[in-house]
């Protein structure tokens, strides 16, 4: 319980901080879109070009563990897009609603988390999970979100569009460039990797902080909606890791360990990515931010006792 408290409460003290300065006037009213935007238009592209133009195909090929994340990922992602439709949300608003219930944050918190829980042995396993969240889950939710903004009946114009759209979008290009750069084996001048480091550095501090003075913002009461939150929460917490346990235990039959760790990382709360997102695309962020605020307050106690079922106690 203690070593998953010291890794969360700094993600509490990042919120907290831009929602006291907010709330006293020190950040004004379109700080957090400014900030959100700084992550998404140079933090975190640096960071997904970073990640991948330093990943290699002998450390990334473990097909069962990509299979057992990717496929819980996505069916927690489906489960929450349908309903969402059926609900009668606009594609957009669903395809928010449906990466904030399946989006872990590894990045922010996994990695520290299973370095406790299971050490150096963590760090390939939990870099393809940052990897198939940050880039290939989000790069779906975008198109998606992309399809739903688009006007155009003709289907041949609407896919000319979205793919104008995610050719200027930096979230897609930039861990793509890193894929050809990793590639073709260029090596990054030391400059540069310190640039790339620096920016990374600032991507989930930044996003953090922002979400906070999302929150700190005074909305009407309509505009809260406890109930879906805490569904999105539920399905992020309790059922993500429940498919992934089935998935990585019944079906791939992985090692006990890496069983262990693809459950540990599916039950992680909801990262800031899908904030990001609603921010970027102007869609109501208010369920989205109660998501990633519940879900990082549940995990205290679901990750502790997970942990303690498992046999790690920090």
């Amino acid at each position: 319980m203690l070593s998953t408290l010291e890794i969360l409460l700094p993600v509490f003290g990042l919120i907290f901080a831009g929602f006291v300065c907010r709330k006293r006037g020190l950040l004004g009213p379109t700080a957090a879109s400014e900030l959100n935007r700084f992550v998404v238009w140079l933090a975190l592209p640096a960071l997904l070009f970073d990640t991948m133009a330093h990943a290699t195909w002998h450390q990334l090929y473990q097909p069962a563990f990509v299979a057992t994340f990717a496929l819980a990922c996505a069916g927690v992602f489906v489960l929450i897009l349908g309903a969402s439709l059926l609900s009668g949300r606009p594609l957009a608003d669903a395809s928010v609603d449906a990466i904030a219930g399946a989006y872990p944050n590894t990045g922010y918190i996994g990695f520290p988390l299973c370095l406790i829980a299971f050490g150096p042995v963590s760090l390939t396993p939990t870099t393809i999970a940052t990897i198939l969240v940050a880039c290939v889950l989000f790069a779906i939710a975008i198109v998606l979100i992309e399809v739903g903004l688009q006007s155009e009946r003709a289907p041949h114009r609407i896919a000319l569009k979205v793919v104008a759209a995610l050719a200027r979008n930096p979230l897609i290009v930039s861990p793509i460039v890193g894929v050809l750069v990793a590639s073709v084996h260029i090596t990054l001048p030391p400059s540069a990797e310190t640039f790339l480091k620096l920016l990374s550095g600032a991507a989930s501090p930044c996003a953090l902080v922002s979400l906070g003075l999302f929150l700190a913002e005074t909305r009407p009461a309509s505009a809260a909606k406890p109930g879906a939150a805490l569904l999105l929460t539920g399905a992020k917490l309790l059922l993500q890791p429940a498919l992934t346990w089935w998935l990585a235990a019944r079906v791939f039959g992985l090692s006990p360990l890496l069983v262990e760790m693809a459950v540990v990382l599916a039950a992680l709360p909801t990262g800031t990515g899908p904030f990001m997102l609603a921010e970027f695309y102007q869609r109501e962020a208010h369920l989205t931010s109660r998501t990633i605020l519940l879900s990082t307050l549940g995990s205290l106690v679901t990750l502790s006792l997970l942990l303690m079922l498992m046999g790690h106690r920090g």
